[in-house]
């Protein structure tokens, strides 16, 4: 099993959860930061990835 990772948004404090992915968005499940689109924004609030930060 995968160590999945949380990342939070520095402006909303929306959580990008590794393990859950992004539905809103049709990011699946499992999909790991990385992994991501490098145009993804952050579902609360537009922000860019570089706006967030991984969690503990």
């Amino acid at each position: 099993m995968a160590d999945f990772k949380k990342y939070k948004c520095k402006i909303c404090g929306h959580v990008y959860d590794e393990a859950k992915g992004d539905p809103r968005q049709g990011i699946k499940p499992e999909t790991l930061w990385a992994d991501l689109p490098d145009d993804w924004e952050c579902s609360g609030c537009g922000a860019k990835k570089p706006m967030f930060r991984m969690m503990g």
